[in-house]
This record gives structure tokens, C-alpha cells and sequence, in this order.
């Protein structure tokens, strides 16, 4: 459907209304009754508002099953009697008969119906004895719905082009929410865990060690700060999660719950987006530790080759299969828009484990792990 106002739409048609001086003229010019003048008027008066009509419904309907059936047939009879009854300078109105079934009539229809609107020129201009116009309005007749087939086809693609763009618009804005959601669950979801944690900690030992209390206390307030410093830079959009600062919030998340980690030494320099996303795999998995595995130790390793970077953090939790929730979920997404691939499960002999591979330009093979 044409998006467009149906003015919009008309103003395809104005141009070939010029064509109506010659009938108008013979009107006003030919000495006739004005009985005849009266209904010959109000016939090409009849003739253009339903030719305006079917030009406005141009590209609203659907070919072959919405097409104007009616108002076709009203151009067409109007067109025909009144070119056979008021002479050769009104077989022009056959060239609108034929403008009008380019505009409108599905393709296996419109051959036959332009033929028969030439057929009627013809017919009209030889039965008036004007042959010398044999070669003139006949042949416009097919011209113009020549050109009208052309102009109807750039106008429905342009407007195919312009739901495709607002269907990309639509699925743009749906993209940027699911990121959104996504960066808003992993960010909150590590800074809530460590808040939980520091907060029965603190709660345990409010009688028999205040001071530490206050300590963990202050530490929930900083974690909670954090946590909304960093929502706030997701919502203006400049978060970038770094694995360096990922491994150095993980290592104080896990320290406070008791849990040792070993993680890599910075070492190499990753590109941007792949340090970025291993930055979040690091979160997640420390967030799924804190919750779920009961584990004493979490190692952390880094393996960098000149096509891949492998990041894998293993615990010596209680294994199994973990949650496959929003969080894990939305790495996979992550990992893949870089043309990785996360994988996940349960370690022989108990724990858990987490790599993601990502694919990454280095020029020479390293593995570091400290």
C-alpha cells in the first residue's frame, strides 16, 4: 500500500489532464444544441472525477483481487461513447482509458484492455474518415500505458523500500531493547550477588565482630554505588566491561565469599570488542559461582593464538548442569556477534566450567595463565 496522502497519489494524474483542452475546446468552439453540450459536459466532468478516483487508489489494492472494477468500467463506457459520438477530438480520452487500466489492472489484464482502448481510437478516427491520426492517437494510446506500467512499477518499490525501512527501524529499536536488557542483567546481576553476599556477611557479624561489619557494610555501599555508576553509563551507553576489570571485581566479589581464584596476568593486548565480551564471560561466570556452585576455587584461563582467543573459567563446585537463564543466554549472544562460540557443562571428577572462543587477529601464539 502507497503510504503516501491521496493527493499525493492524484498528482500522478494531473499532468495528462492537459489533454482535455482538445475536448474542452471542441465544446465551447463546435456549434452543437446545448442539450448536447449540457450531457456531453457533464459526461467528460463524470469521465475525469472517476479517472482522478482510480488514480488515488493506484497502489492501495492488491493486483488481480482489489482492482477497480466499477470505475474502469465507467471510464471505459464514458471514454467509448462519448469518442463515437462527439467525434475525433475526443478520442483522446481513449489515451485516459488506457492510463487508467495501466494504473490499475493486474498485468494479465492490462495487454488486452489497452489493445481494446487503441482499437476504439482507431476505429473512431477511421470511421470519421481522419486517417492521417491513424499513426498519432492510437500509438499514444499504447505509449502512455507504456509509461504509466513503468511509473506504477518505480512507485510500488519505492514503497516496498520504505516499509522495508520502517520494518528495519521497528527491528533496530527491538535489537537496541534486547542489548539493553542484556547488559542491564549481567551489569546488576554481579553488583546484586556481591551485595547479597557482603550483606550476610555483615549480618553475621554484627555482635561478634563490628568492626568487620562496618567494613563489609561500607563495602555494600561502594557496591551499590557502582552498580549505579555503571547503570547509568549503560544507559548513556558508554559501559565497556574490560576483562582486566572484570578479573580484578571477580577476584574481590570471590575473596569476600571465601573462594580463591587464579586468574591471568595481564598480558596481551586484545582488540577492543574481544577484551569487552571476555570482560562480561568473566562477570557471568563469577555471578553464576557466587550463586549456584558452592565451589572453593575458580581458575581463570587465557589462551591467545593468531586466529582465536579462548577464555575458560572452571570451579570445583558442585557441577551439574547450570541455570540456562537470561545470563547465559545473553553471552551466547555476545560471543556469536563476534563469530565465537560459548560453551558450558559439568567438569569429570565435579565443578563446572565456562569458555568462550572468540576469533581475533594476533600475530603470535601465547597461552597465559598464572
Amino acid at each position: 500500500m502507497d503510504p503516501r496522502p491521496r493527493w499525493q497519489r492524484i498528482g500522478w494524474a494531473t499532468p495528462w489532464l492537459l489533454f482535455q483542452i482538445f475536448p474542452l475546446a471542441d465544446l465551447v468552439v463546435t456549434p452543437r444544441p446545448l442539450i448536447v453540450r449540457l450531457v456531453a459536459g457533464a459526461g467528460l466532468v463524470i469521465f475525469t472525477g472517476v479517472y482522478l478516483v482510480i488514480f488515488s487508489r493506484m497502489f492501495m489494492g492488491c493486483p488481480g483481487r482489489d482492482w477497480p472494477r466499477r470505475e474502469l468500467l465507467v471510464v471505459a463506457v464514458l471514454g467509448t461513447a462519448l469518442s463515437f459520438w462527439m467525434g475525433p477530438t475526443w478520442t483522446g480520452l481513449m489515451i485516459y482509458v488506457s492510463a487508467a487500466a495501466a494504473s490499475a489492472l493486474p498485468r494479465r489484464r492490462l495487454v488486452p484492455a489497452v489493445l481494446a482502448a487503441t482499437a476504439v481510437c482507431a476505429a473512431v478516427l477511421a470511421a470519421y474518415g481522419q486517417l492521417g491520426e491513424l499513426f498519432v492517437l492510437p500509438v499514444m494510446c499504447v505509449l502512455t500505458a507504456f509509461a504509466l506500467t513503468g511509473t506504477r512499477h518505480l512507485v510500488t518499490v519505492n514503497s516496498e523500500l520504505m516499509a522495508a525501512r520502517e520494518e528495519l527501524a521497528r527491528n533496530a529499536v527491538a535489537e537496541e531493547r534486547m542489548r539493553f536488557a542484556r547488559d542491564l542483567h549481567d551489569l546488576l546481576g554481579h553488583s546484586l550477588s556481591l551485595i547479597a553476599l557482603k550483606s550476610e556477611l555483615a549480618g553475621r557479624l554484627t555482635e561478634r565482630d563490628p568492626v568487620r561489619a562496618r567494613a563489609e557494610m561500607a563495602d555494600v555501599e561502594a557496591a551499590a554505588r557502582g552498580a549505579l555508576a555503571e547503570v547509568r553509563d549503560a544507559v548513556s551507553g558508554y559501559r565497556q566491561v574490560s576483562l582486566a576489570q572484570a578479573l580484578a571485581e571477580a577476584r574481590a566479589a570471590l575473596s569476600a565469599a571465601g573462594i580463591a581464584l587464579r586468574a591471568p596476568s595481564s598480558g596481551e593486548v586484545l582488540p577492543g570488542t574481544v577484551d569487552a565480551v571476555l570482560g562480561w564471560v568473566v562477570r557471568e561466570a563469577t555471578t553464576n559461582v557466587l550463586r549456584h556452585s558452592g565451589a572453593s576455587s575458580v581458575a581463570v584461563d587465557l589462551a591467545v593464538t593468531k586466529d582465536v582467543v579462548t577464555l575458560t573459567v572452571t570451579d570445583d563446585g558442585r557441577g551439574g548442569s547450570a541455570p540456562r537463564g537470561s545470563g547465559l543466554a545473553g553471552l551466547a549472544e555476545r560471543v556469536e556477534a563476534l563469530g565465537g562460540r560459548l560453551e558450558s557443562g559439568p567438569v569429570a571428577g565435579g565443578g563446572f566450567r565456562l569458555t568462550a572462543v572468540v576469533p581475533a587477529g594476533v600475530a603470535a601464539e601465547q597461552a597465559v595463565t598464572v
